[in-house]
């Protein structure tokens, strides 16, 4: 489990920051969504310390690299999946994406 789900978050209501510890490094992070951004940062946590028991690795910039493939290739693999594993509903979807925006755009005017 991540650090960043252990405590309370701190977020600086200034300029939008939330701390976050990702394999017990911390980090000040911003976004409009706290709760969001704890997610993530609890997901790459989570990622890097299975890496790093899977490789019993401990350098952190190695580490933090086979996290990064191992979210990328989910990444893709969902991208893939969605698509249909097909460019052509890829690019159907943006066809559809590009008419409803159009349709809403003069429903705005």
């Amino acid at each position: 489990m991540a650090t960043a789900t252990k405590h309370p978050h701190m977020q600086d209501a200034s300029n939008g920051s939330v701390r976050v510890e990702i394999f017990d490094q911390g980090y000040n992070l911003r976004g409009t969504d706290p709760d969001y951004i704890l997610k993530l940062a609890e997901y790459v946590d989570t990622k890097m310390r299975a890496v790093s028991q899977q490789t019993h690795t401990v350098d952190t910039a190695r580490l933090a690299v086979l996290a990064a493939i191992n979210i990328a290739d989910e990444f893709h693999m969902l991208r893939k999946k969605m698509d249909g594993g097909t460019p052509d509903s890829s690019r159907r979807a943006r066809q559809l994406l590009n008419a409803l925006d159009e349709v809403l755009d003069e429903r705005r005017r």
